[in-house]
């Protein structure tokens, strides 16, 4: 079989003020790259850390999308390779849910999962039979077949700061069995919890080398015995891990602590005693939690988003995300919002969950965007994030000492960050040290 040389890539997308400019090594695109044909000789650019060569010789680009802020440039991107010829092909998270704009720029749309679908894509290209779209969507393969994503792709010195390593994202499984109301992804994934084997994910997770992980599965909470198998098989490999939310099980919490669980998001929907107790469970084995505030639903008054951000500041978050509903396609916010007539702008480049999109139910847009400013403000008022997170990370390094995991950073990479020289005589206030998502 000839070889055929093909480049896939990851847009770059603008991040909210005040964001960290920390960028982490995309987990989708090489995940894909894992279910190529050993004759593709891929290799990986990913936009935010490296520019793009355009004059490449390639055969084959593969554009891999996750956000909607990804869509217009990966359009861009695609409108520049097909003017010499290249075939682009586009394949990702919101390449499903902006199918139908992304078609026009793409010789080929692939949707779903790609697990033992790309060989056969690939034969059709050859052919010249190649079709405008792949369409796999609710055909999801099976779990075990999916293998270790392609991490040998990623240029570990671009997901570096002044010599400390960012964390690796792994997944353990797909599918969410719940169907939250700003939530795409019991369309892009389905509504069945699959869990990929244990002896497979524990394999895969024995084979990266990085001590520290983002585990960016939608819950792991869906399936107590599965955790409890997962957890305890973590044990031995001392890896140190963010995840979204775990079971509230005081065995479930017992095992998490023992396999490394450093700190875990936790949606706050409200200011109810289980909310705050559920915090505490958590910090009581030692776990420590980010809060993630949504504000801005059809329930939630001026009053009501006060009250809760009164709330945060007592319950002893160690961190905390506020963002504004952002109405993606193929949501149930998406369609009650257009059906209203209450969207307003449809720029992608806008829906970035912190920027208003729509109308609100109980006050202007205006006053809902000064809300989310004055969340923001007020949780870090009288200690910044990065005290915040300071704190998060001395904890984690305290964990890895006493248990011989502690690795020194990188001295050779100390006066780069993400691949660029770091200019001394500027002092930047978000200096790594303070930021829990790296890994020594």
């Amino acid at each position: 079989m000839n070889t055929i040389k093909a480049r896939l890539i990851y847009p770059r997308w603008n991040k909210l003020p005040g964001q960290t400019t920390f960028t982490l090594p995309p987990h989708g695109a090489v995940v894909f790259a894992a279910t190529l044909p050993e004759y593709v000789d891929v290799k990986f650019t990913d936009e935010n850390v490296e520019e793009i060569d355009f004059d490449e010789d390639v055969e084959i680009v593969y554009i891999s999308m996750m956000l909607s802020t990804q869509v217009k440039r990966g359009w861009a991107i695609a409108d520049r390779f097909r003017a010499r010829g290249v075939t682009v092909m586009f394949g990702g998270i919101s390449t499903m849910l902006h199918a139908e704009e992304t078609i026009p720029h793409a010789d080929s749309v692939f949707l779903g999962e790609a697990e033992g679908r790309q060989e056969a894509i690939l034969d059709d290209w050859r052919n010249g039979k190649l079709k405008k779209v792949y369409n796999y969507m609710g055909k999801m393969p099976d779990i075990a077949t999916v293998g270790p994503a392609r991490r040998d792709l990623y240029k570990r010195e671009l997901y570096n700061h002044k010599g400390v390593q960012m964390v690796d994202l792994f997944h353990a499984s797909r599918g969410c069995r719940f169907s939250c109301y700003p939530c795409a992804v019991s369309y892009l994934g389905g509504r069945c919890f699959r869990p990929r084997p244990i002896d497979k994910t524990i394999a895969d997770l024995e084979s990266i080398d990085n001590n520290r992980l983002f585990i960016v599965d939608n819950s792991l909470a869906q399936d107590k015995q599965w955790e409890l198998d997962l957890f305890r098989e973590m044990i031995p490999l001392k890896k140190k891990w963010i995840s979204h939310t775990i079971e509230d099980d005081p065995q479930v919490l017992d095992l998490a602590a023992q396999a490394g669980a450093w700190y875990v998001y936790q949606a706050v929907y409200d200011t109810s005693d289980y909310i705050k107790e559920r915090v505490k469970r958590y910090h009581d084995h030692g776990i420590g939690v980010e809060g993630t505030i949504l504000l801005g639903l059809d329930n939630q008054t001026e009053d009501d988003i006060k009250r809760l951000i009164d709330f945060l500041l007592n319950i002893d978050l160690d961190l905390a995300e506020f963002t504004v509903l952002a109405p993606f396609p193929h949501t149930k916010a998406y369609d009650d919002l257009m059906r209203q007539g209450r969207i307003f702008d449809h720029d992608w480049d806008h829906y970035n969950a912190g920027q208003v999109v729509y109308h609100p139910k109980h006050m202007s847009a205006e006053r809902l965007q000064e809300l989310y400013n004055y969340a923001w403000e007020s949780f870090y008022h009288d200690e910044t994030q990065e005290e915040k997170m300071f704190k998060l990370f001395t904890q984690v390094m305290l964990r890895e000492m006493e248990d011989g995991t502690y690795r020194p950073r990188d001295r050779k990479l100390a006066n780069k960050s993400f691949g660029r020289d770091v200019d001394r005589s500027k002092r930047n206030v978000n200096e790594l040290k303070n930021n829990p998502l790296q890994t020594n």
